[in-house]
């Protein structure tokens, strides 16, 4: 008999700490959530005679890192980012056969130039939401890389 009036008693208690406790006590002071860094996504990108080959070709919006290898086997290539809703093969020619970086429905977000066989290069850009276009863009006697093959279509989700 005495054991229930002690689990009694402690129930009460209990019962009545959480009455207080929800009955407006004094509140514990929290720190605000930490803001955290926004995201950086990382595409690793290889390019060769005649391709651009990305790792993904899809990615969150924000921050994106694009790491660039030219595997070769001979050829210096580079690798331009551009924004646009035109097939990989519909966008604005120059008259040599490069992409016209300032024409009709394309907007050029940044690039890494001259990367040579062996070498990585980086560029850290901010994509919003949307459809972009990887290319190389270098003519080389004669040889126009992006009409060899050296495009591929990109997409930024939300």
């Amino acid at each position: 008999m005495r054991r229930t009036m002690i689990i009694g008693s402690l129930g009460a208690l209990s019962l009545a700490a959480v009455v207080a406790g929800c009955a407006g006590g004094a509140a514990t002071p929290t720190a605000p959530p930490a803001a955290s860094a926004p995201a950086t996504s990382s595409v690793e990108v290889t390019l060769q005679e005649w391709a651009v080959l990305p790792a993904t070709t899809t990615v969150s919006a924000g921050s994106v890192t694009f790491n660039v290898k030219n595997v070769g086997p001979k050829d210096v290539h580079e690798m331009v980012v551009l924004k646009t809703d035109l097939a990989p093969d519909a966008v604005p020619a120059n008259a040599d056969g490069s992409i016209n970086e300032e024409g009709a429905g394309v907007e050029a977000l940044g690039e890494v130039e001259e990367v040579a066989v062996g070498s990585t290069k980086t560029v850290t850009l901010d994509l919003a939401p949307g459809t972009y276009l990887l290319l190389c863009n270098i003519v080389d006697g004669g040889e126009v890389h992006y009409k060899l093959g050296m495009r591929t279509a990109f997409e930024v989700t939300p």
